[in-house]
């Protein structure tokens, strides 16, 4: 950062290598402990550029760089978790960067009397924190972002000065006791929510003159009469009673038929039979239509083998070190495969840091595996789609036994050995395995499947992928990228990137599959992935 800054004399105790920027008091820096938590070089005249890792000041909540002379672009990458961020009053140029969607810890962001430009991005669904938000004084366009509903803790919002279009009605619902609109290019009316805050500007619009249209049909009244005689109150209460009385025997019946449906498995036939026919209908917790009626977050959880011996995969996370490469040593830290080849041929094993799965309880839960249950084929393998009677969904690839030339055990404990230890939120992470006496990999199942579903494979009823969830699938497919090559040691080669190989959470954030099976590709043929596989990592 400093280099980037040109070095200035002004910066007080700063090197551009070495030194203690906690033990030696550097200028505008305040550390706890070893960690820096602060960076206020507000006011300094200071020009050049902040650097491009800045995303590695993983402990600063404090990052204010405003009343400068910086130019250029915001950097796309800033200190993550910070919480109070201020690049106000200088000459920043281009967009507002999407990263800033991933600040779930921020409440205070100025960006005032800059030279913004474009749109102001739909990236607030995730800053329920934001207190305070001024974009002031900019050359921002566009029409405001229905993801500004968000922002449930916002007090405070600044947007004069600008060339915005549109309506306000998304500030509504708000809880603002400071909004600042003047100057831009509004229309409509400005709801009646909003003229209750004490401290509103609105100037220097093209508001409709009139007065506002009426709701909605079927919208209710704000206001209701107060003067209820005897009667009516009487006839509310003996309503309310009846209906509290067929609410608890619906509950009841409800209660009586899962449990008698729990006892039997004879709706994955049926399930199985529906699915071959129904069209593509990708689900998202935000973006796209929901599953009415149906908690879509179930169907993501990994599943608990209930028939083996499993060890908690997240407890594996390594404890961070000093330096990227030496701290992931154990990323894919390499011991004796023939240690391991023993430990898979144990099938209560206590070592495996995967859950074990038996042949027999696969082939139950995929029915078999059933032509209905298939997801994907290729040269590597077949993915069929495993469902378990509490509901439970899982992926299983049986891998191709005439591409294990090493020899099954010796061979198949490698890879379970390497890609066992990969933990990283855009990789689709490894569940479990089976041995005996096919070989075949476990994976969480992704319902939203993959990003070749919806590129090509949308039909009337989806929505299509915004530029910004486009931005974002693909930084997090690039952030997997950069883990298989720098992160682990040593570095993994994927080999098969494709569309269909990335697949999409409730929230429609990239996992990467089919990681760690590099060594098939040299055999396997030119054969292609089934297109339109849901929710699995591909067998190709």
């Amino acid at each position: 950062m400093y280099t980037s800054l040109n070095s200035p004399s002004k910066l007080s105790g700063w090197k551009s290598s070495g030194g203690d920027p906690c033990g030696d008091s550097w200028e505008g820096i305040k550390c706890s402990g070893s960690s820096v938590t602060e960076i206020n070089l507000s006011d300094l005249g200071l020009s050049g550029s902040m650097g491009y890792q800045l995303s590695s000041l993983k402990s600063v909540t404090d990052f204010d760089l405003s009343n400068n002379n910086f130019k250029g672009d915001i950097p796309y990458q800033l200190p993550p978790n910070a919480r109070y961020i201020d690049l106000s009053k200088n000459d920043f140029t281009g967009s507002i960067p999407y990263s800033f969607s991933e600040m779930d810890d921020l409440n205070y962001l100025n960006l005032a009397h800059n030279q913004l430009k474009n749109q102001l991005g739909d990236m607030f669904g995730k800053l329920s924190k934001l207190k305070q938000l001024d974009v002031s004084f900019n050359s921002l366009s566009g029409d405001l972002p229905q993801s500004l509903k968000s922002l449930k803790s916002l007090e405070k919002l600044h947007l004069q000065n600008n060339q915005f279009t549109g309506s306000v009605n998304v500030l509504a619902s708000l809880p603002l006791e400071d909004l600042n609109v003047e100057n831009n290019k509004f229309t409509g009316w400005v709801p009646e929510e909003l003229k209750e805050i004490n401290n509103l500007q609105t100037g220097g619009n093209s508001w409709s003159s009139g007065p506002a249209p009426p709701p909605p049909p079927g919208t209710p009244p704000i206001k209701h009469s107060e003067k209820k005689n005897d009667k009516s109150v009487i006839s509310g209460i003996a309503i309310a009673g009846i209906a509290f009385g067929v609410l608890a025997v619906i509950i009841i019946v409800v209660a009586l038929s899962k449990r008698r449906s729990s006892k039997t498995s004879s709706h994955f036939i049926d399930e199985d039979r529906h699915s071959q026919h129904r069209s593509f209908t990708p689900l998202a917790s935000q973006e796209l239509s929901k599953d009415s009626g149906h908690d879509v977050s179930k169907d993501y959880i990994g599943f608990k083998s209930m028939d083996s011996t499993s060890i908690d995969v997240k407890a594996l996370q390594k404890s961070p070190s000093v330096s990227v490469r030496s701290s992931v040593s154990d990323c894919v830290q390499s011991f004796n495969d023939n240690e391991f080849a023993n430990r898979l041929n144990s099938k209560r094993s206590t070592s495996i840091r995967v859950t074990t799965f038996s042949h027999a309880e696969l082939q139950s839960a995929t029915a078999n595996f059933a032509s209905g249950r298939l997801l994907g084929e290729g040269s590597i393998g077949c993915v069929y789609r495993a469902k378990y009677a509490d509901g439970k969904v899982l992926a299983v690839k049986k891998i191709n036994p005439s591409l294990l030339h090493g020899g099954p055990s010796e061979e198949f404990s490698q890879i379970v050995s390497r890609i066992s230890k990969l933990h990283h939120p855009n990789i689709v992470e490894l569940v479990g395995y089976c041995s005996e006496p096919e070989h075949m990999l476990i994976y969480d199942y992704f319902r939203n499947g993959s990003l070749h579903d919806f590129l090509h494979l949308s039909d009337d009823f989806s929505k299509p992928l915004t530029w910004n969830t486009r931005v974002r699938i693909a930084l997090g497919a690039a952030r997997a990228v950069e883990y298989l090559h720098e992160i682990c040691s040593p570095p993994l080669l994927h080999k098969n990137i494709k569309s269909s190989n990335i697949l999409l959470d409730t929230d429609l954030n990239p996992r990467l599959s089919d990681y760690g099976l590099e060594s098939f590709y040299q055999f396997k043929d030119k054969s292609r992935t089934k297109p339109g596989s849901l929710g699995h990592p591909t067998a190709s």
